[in-house]
């Protein structure tokens, strides 16, 4: 590094130029991802069962749930549907560490020779992340600021996915078991798409239906230091997981009649 009293002004910081390459990939003012490339076109049946979820669970299940200090708002969106949508169907980005960048009780006067940042970016879950990360690359890499040397490494990548149609067995099934044990219609949300081993599992059985659930939501934390679940809710999600398979069972034994 040099001293920024003789060097500022005059050469240009890295984390400016980093900043300025993040920018290419998302609207720092809104958050949204710029690369249209990297949006899909949303399944109609998608939205409609996104929307009626995201009604139920409500701003308590939406947003009250995460621990914002008071006074901070969530990102700005027309609708609660519209944020799950953000959540599950829209590219994200968030960077989610550095190097390069000393402690801040020890930073000196001095421009750094290199800044890295380590960008976590959630494709949708039909888009191929292979087609992505070569398009990404040259995104980042060409034409830098200063003519700087930028480099970008893919680290882990996969492709996500998202579950076929549901077989109007199933679908009855589910809210059956539903009704009985919560007293309320199934709803689908449509999480977890980025599981390595379902785009696996579902191109090893394409005609299989899939039944994919856990206990997320208010009073449960999953994949924190603070893990926890809600115990009531995972007793009936038990119930409802054995009443589907029972319900198979007799659609099998039905159609073999």
């Amino acid at each position: 590094g040099v001293h920024s009293g003789s060097s500022s002004g005059i050469v240009p910081d890295t984390f400016r130029i980093a900043r300025q390459i993040v920018s290419r990939l998302e609207n720092e003012m809104t958050g949204e991802v710029v690369p249209e490339w990297l949006y899909v076109d949303i399944p109609e049946k998608v939205k409609e069962n996104i929307s009626k979820a995201a009604d139920l669970l409500g701003k308590e299940g939406l947003v009250d749930c995460f621990p914002f200090l008071d006074g901070v708002k969530p990102v700005e969106a027309d609708s609660l549907a519209e944020l799950a949508l953000n959540m599950l169907w829209r590219p994200q980005l968030a960077v989610t560490g550095a190097s390069g960048l000393p402690d801040a009780a020890a930073a000196g006067n001095v421009l750094r020779p290199s800044t890295t940042l380590a960008l976590s970016l959630r494709l949708p879950p039909t888009l191929p992340s292979e087609a992505a990360k070569d398009k990404l690359k040259a995104l980042l890499e060409d034409n830098p600021p200063y003519g700087a040397k930028i480099t970008f490494d893919c680290g882990k990548s996969g492709t996500g996915w998202s579950a076929p149609p549901t077989a109007p067995w199933l679908e009855q099934a589910a809210e059956l078991a539903s009704q009985r044990f919560y007293g309320k219609s199934a709803m689908y949300l449509g999480e977890g798409g980025t599981i390595p081993f379902m785009a696996m599992l579902g191109d090893m059985f394409p005609e299989a239906q899939f039944l994919i659930t856990g206990v997320l939501g208010p009073k449960s934390n999953a994949h924190g230091p603070n893990e926890f679940l809600h115990i009531d809710y995972s007793e009936k999600l038990t119930c409802c997981l054995i009443s589907v398979l029972s319900s198979h069972c007799e659609t099998k034994v039905e159609l073999k009649k």
